[in-house]
């Protein structure tokens, strides 16, 4: 990626001068540099430092970057708090505090809805790592903080020291907006930064090595009032030694085992079960968890891009950010993303084209525009809608970010399938803009992989989405369509350990007949006594569609009954529709129920949330 004054606090000149320089860095010269920085600017009141470092210091967010070399007495502790949906932030945050701990500090490292919020106020030193959920929303257990802070109840920051780490992805409207909050709202309560704010996309390892760095860096100068340069280089050092083990930047090479699809004959949809080895690998996991794929994009796709732009598929071309480069097929196969348009792209595309319909576009004031454009279009229709292009192969991918991982939920217990994982993924095909349309990874996984084949995996674990501790608590599953896949899972593991807590599943699709997913495993565990109750709803095969939610109210006296015992309920699938209205449906059963008010019903779930008795996994 190139630096434009766009998105930068660059000027003309010092963009030029900047992407000349940077490209020619090796690793170890830019680890040198960012040391460098951040030393010079802990001394920044030193008239050495001269107007050489001026258009740093002067950068939006850079004033409020603490310069500590005068504090001597500050407190060595500091609070690591993370709002986590999936675990990606649990894990950035475990892995920050043990590089603050090898620094001398001591760590307070807990999820924002287990902090009380009452001694928020005597926390000298605040690092938040959040990411946002659907449309700008916090993830479920950093809602009750986000609502505290812009809340009346929020004290003032006398001596508060902060920096954000957020993580988010640029094709949604509302890029990581949670992040941009915390952030916002701690400076207007009077808090200060240590490090300016990051704002991270899907492809995030650089981005979150850096931040870390800045973070430690500030905090050794602010505590020991000396240069952090050490600490940085160390702490880049020990990210990229994190990733030697098979992970998203390194993943495993998964042998296919069975490609089947689950849907009957007649049915509109294509639901595939894969089953895959992970024989060798050493990789285990623990139901709830994901598995991540990489995938490669359509080859149609790929080929009408290169066909549209004439450009030579065999042109050698950057294919990462480390200076690896292979063909410029390959690139747009498997190494960029190539299906989804964001707002920085389009910018960064505008200077890349010679067709002004673009660069108004992308101005200020179309920002509805923008995203009706951005709605379902591709990289094959930018390219041929804003023709004609002056850009070489090597500039055009060079503004694209990497392809991202996929996420499923693992539909297996690994005890109860050793060197095995399976997932339940859906077909995405539909029509938009006059061309088809496929999913990346569903079509690549669907159309493109046969037994014998091999996928790059890796593992994601989820701690929020977990069976009870106690394995004799009752469990309500709530999981229609692909979303039932970890409750297969659960099940196998209870069924694996001989767990004898009462279990119960909702689940729905369209038709009984061709779309009940995995019907002769519920069937079979209905039978065997792991499973203990099932309710299904299949939407089209009445006048009257019916969901799962109409189920749970349908059944509200004896749901609520297992609440009181202490069940506790997990939610798998669409958040924007199925989780809303299951939400909505709980508090509808515990109100009635209960004989509760709408607030004390709210408080009810709330406080299952706390109690880790209401878990979502939602998309």
């Amino acid at each position: 990626m190139q630096l434009q004054v766009t998105n930068s606090p660059f000027n003309q000149e010092q963009v030029e001068l900047l992407n000349r320089l940077l490209p020619t860095l090796t690793e170890s010269q830019q680890v040198w540099l960012t040391g460098f920085l951040f030393a010079r600017q802990a001394s920044a009141a030193a008239p050495s430092v001269g107007a050489d470092i001026q258009a740093i210091t002067e950068a939006p967010g850079a004033a409020e970057i603490i310069a500590t070399t005068s504090q001597p007495a500050a407190s060595r502790e500091v609070t690591v708090l993370f709002g986590s949906q999936t675990g990606n932030c649990q894990r950035l945050a475990t892995s920050l505090s043990r590089k603050l701990e090898e620094q001398g500090m001591q760590v307070t490292l807990a999820p924002m809805n287990k902090f009380k919020t009452n001694g928020l106020k005597k926390v000298e030193n605040l690092l938040l790592v959040v990411s946002t959920h659907g449309e700008g929303e916090p993830p479920d257990n950093a809602r009750a903080f986000h609502e505290f802070l812009y809340s009346k109840r929020a004290p003032q920051f006398d001596n508060l020291y902060f920096s954000v780490l957020a993580l988010g992805d640029t094709s949604y409207e509302f890029f990581c907006q949670t992040g941009k909050d915390f952030d916002q709202r701690l400076e207007e309560l009077g808090g200060k930064r240590l490090a300016a704010r990051a704002d991270c996309d899907l492809d995030y390892d650089e981005s979150v090595a850096g931040w870390s760095a800045q973070v430690i860096s500030a905090l050794t100068e602010r505590l020991n009032g000396s240069s952090g340069a050490a600490a940085v280089s160390d702490t880049v050092s020990e990210v990229k030694a994190e990733q030697s083990a098979y992970s998203r930047t390194n993943p495993f090479k998964a042998e296919v085992l069975a490609n089947i699809n689950l849907n009957g004959r007649g049915s509109d949809r294509e639901t595939r079960h894969l089953e895959l080895s992970l024989e060798g690998s050493n990789l285990q996991y623990e139901p709830g968890d994901s598995l991540g794929i990489l995938p490669e994009n359509h080859p149609a796709l790929v080929e009408a891009i290169i066909q549209e732009l004439n450009w030579n598929p065999e042109e050698i071309v950057p294919i990462n950010k480390n200076g690896e480069q292979g063909s410029l097929r390959e690139a747009l196969l498997k190494h960029y993303e190539i299906t989804v348009l964001t707002k920085p792209l389009l910018t960064q595309a505008a200077e890349l084209s010679s067709n002004s319909a673009l660069r108004e576009l992308v101005a200020p004031g179309k920002e509805q525009e923008l995203k009706n454009y951005i709605n379902g279009r591709d990289i094959l229709d930018l390219v041929q809608d804003f023709a004609p292009w002056q850009a070489k192969a090597s500039d055009f991918v060079s503004i694209l970010r990497k392809l991202p991982a996929r996420l499923y939920s693992i539909a297996s217990s690994f005890k109860a399938n050793e060197d095995e994982v399976h997932l339940t993924i859906r077909a995405v095909r539909y029509e938009a803009h006059g061309r088809d349309r496929y999913g990346v990874c569903s079509i690549h996984c669907a159309d493109r992989v046969q037994p014998g084949d091999s996928l790059p995996i890796y593992i994601q674990e989820n701690p929020n989405f977990k069976l009870p501790s106690n394995p004799d608590a009752p469990v309500i599953m709530i999981g229609p369509g692909t979303g039932v896949a970890p409750f297969r899972a659960f099940l196998e593991e209870r069924e694996e350990l001989g767990v004898e807590g009462k279990s119960w599943l909702f689940y729905g699709d369209r038709h009984f007949v061709t779309d009940f997913l995995y019907q002769t495993d519920w069937q079979r565990m209905l039978k065997d006594g792991v499973l203990t109750k099932l309710d299904v709803a299949f939407s089209r095969d009445t006048e009257e569609k019916v969901y799962v939610q109409h189920r749970l109210l349908e059944n509200s006296r004896e749901l609520y009954e297992w609440l009181k015992e202490g069940a506790h309920v997990y939610i798998c699938g669409d958040e924007k529709h199925m989780a809303h209205d299951v939400h909505t449906a709980l508090l509808t059963v515990i109100q009635q129920e209960g004989s509760l008010s709408a607030e004390e019903a709210a408080a009810y779930l709330d406080e299952m949330q706390q109690q880790q008795r209401y878990q979502r996994d939602v998309y």
